[in-house]
């Protein structure tokens, strides 16, 4: 008999033994690392792939969930509003968030997207706060569902990515900023910075390396290695960082990403995150795309090392996280901002279909058109990128309705060269055919105008007053969604896919709701 228990008992003990293996392999991810790559493009990925290391990119492509063809559901698309949509799951029509800046309708100015005089910056002038993002965050959201233990920090080299990534309920969002090159933060998160943070920029602040700062090549490789033809033979680069530009232009080059990830560690390592059973989320943009924005044309093998050094952060940054966390217990998420500075073409040389279209002078014309339907007066009050906004006090007093003074400037806009398509605020907020979802998506009332012009791809966008010179492009740009670690599978799904996926899979994943706007369904 008294084998017989043992034996029973030696059964129980390897059963409970297994049970609890088997928990342990189920939990949660105990880290979420939320990776976005402002202008990460797959054709510039897989060119570039001969130049990178094996547990880079390549590991994130062969041992990942990868969805190679995704996109945003909206348009149109900049870093801010595509930050705003991995967050929150949906687009600027929900989330608010349409775009770096836009016109405030009460002072016709524009204004930033996460200006907030509330909240005045800790080593920066600038103010700061996500309280204009209209719906929450997937780290909102973890707050709400661990009561706020779950960690949730943001770093990133530019301001509106670090506080938008974060969400409303963030421990706190870390910058480079602009004039001191300093890592700050907002008084939203911190009376003062965090000690750690002050220790950090006293050492390793883009700040303290600035002057013997030298960006060249990596390697005799990418100094040789040219993807690009159309220019014929490139020759090596050096930059220097000099000048009152000199934090903007590093920030806006290869250099500012080995900053992103030693930010990212020291985070990691000074808050202890990822240490115990309670999942955290930290997220990080890097950056990839052309060196102070200019045109591909003026620095392709500056884009060529750009790629192959943010191999080299990523390589270091996953090693790193999973040394210290566990291999399994650390879930990536990765995708792009989903946008690419656009080239400085010149069509007209080579006769294809071009034009410049006029805001200002576009305006003009509407006031005279309005002012012989309905008397003399300013019916137009300011115009924003390719957004006419009307004056609702005169079209009121005028006892004019918004339908009619919208549908009158659609029928007199559509006969002007270069219009491609018009919409009105209330089309817009109406309709959802699968021809309007798109541009209704980035559309949102309190920040847009009544009139949103469609102009034809080649042609110009220019505002006269300000100057402000876009070149409209309709063309796709592709951009991967790789999901790695934490017992993800190894898999290549070429089925089209839209970001807005991403936040309900991160929140499966970690055995939370998705954020509160956010209805699309999980990847896997």
């Amino acid at each position: 008999m008294t084998n017989k228990y043992l034996y029973l008992t030696l059964l129980a003990m390897l059963g409970f033994k297994a049970e609890a293996q088997g928990q342990e392999e189920g939990n949660a991810p105990r880290l979420v690392v939320s990776i976005a790559i402002d202008q990460l493009r797959s054709d510039y990925l897989e060119a570039f792939a001969p130049l990178y290391l094996p547990d880079g990119f390549k590991r994130l492509l062969e041992q990942g969930l990868v969805y190679p063809n995704a996109s945003y559901p909206f348009a149109p698309i900049d870093r801010a509003s595509a930050i705003a949509a991995l967050a929150t799951g949906v687009p600027p029509y929900y989330n608010s968030i349409v775009g770096q800046q836009w016109l405030n309708r009460e002072t016709l100015r524009p204004e930033q997207c996460v200006d907030d005089a509330k909240y005045a910056g800790l080593m920066t002038t600038q103010t700061a706060s996500p309280a204009r993002m209209g719906t929450s965050t997937i780290g909102d959201e973890l707050k709400v569902a661990t009561a706020g233990k779950g960690q949730v920090f943001a770093i990133a080299a530019e301001r509106d990515a670090a506080v938008l990534s974060g969400g409303h309920a963030a421990d706190g969002a870390f910058w480079i900023d602009d004039q001191s090159g300093e890592w700050c933060s907002s008084k939203y998160y911190f009376e003062v910075l965090p000690s750690w943070a002050q220790a950090y920029n006293g050492v390793h602040a883009p700040a303290r390396k600035i002057s013997d700062a030298t960006w060249e090549p990596t390697n005799y490789l990418v100094g040789n290695f040219s993807y690009f033809m159309q220019a014929g033979q490139q020759h090596p680069f050096k930059h220097d960082f000099k000048g009152d530009r000199r934090y903007r232009e590093y920030k806006a080059s290869a250099m500012v990403n080995e900053d992103v990830t030693l930010m990212a560690k020291q985070c990691i390592a000074s808050n202890g995150m990822g240490i115990d059973r309670v999942t955290d989320l930290l997220c990080l943009t890097y950056y990839a795309g052309n060196y102070d924005h200019r045109t591909v044309t003026e620095c392709q093998i500056e884009l060529q090392d750009t790629y192959v050094r943010l191999d080299q952060e990523l390589s270091r940054l996953i090693n790193h996280i999973e040394q210290q966390v566990g291999k399994g217990r650390v879930l990536f998420v990765l995708t792009s901002t989903g946008y690419s500075d656009e080239e400085s073409a010149d069509y007209e040389k080579y006769r294809i279909p071009t034009g410049t279209f006029y805001m200002s002078r576009t305006a003009n014309l509407m006031n005279m058109y309005f002012g012989a339907l309905w008397g003399n007066g300013k019916y137009v009050e300011g115009v924003f990128r390719n957004h006419i906004f009307l004056n609702h006090k005169l079209l009121e007093a005028k006892k004019i309705s918004i339908a009619e003074a919208t549908n009158r400037a659609q029928e007199f806009l559509v006969q002007l060269s270069g219009v491609r398509n018009v919409y009105t605020s209330l089309q817009l907020l109406t309709g959802n055919n699968e021809n309007l979802r798109k541009v209704r998506n980035g559309y949102s009332p309190e920040r847009c105008g009544d009139i949103v012009i469609e102009t034809a791809p080649g042609w110009r966008l220019l505002n006269e007053d300000t100057q402000e010179n876009e070149l409209v492009r309709a063309s796709y740009i592709p951009f991967p969604i790789i999901i790695y670690g934490a017992g993800t599978r190894t898999e290549r799904v070429t089925l089209p896919v839209t970001t807005d996926r991403i936040a309900p899979t991160i929140a499966r994943a970690i055995r939370i709701r998705a954020p509160n706007a956010c209805s699309a369904e999980p990847l896997f």
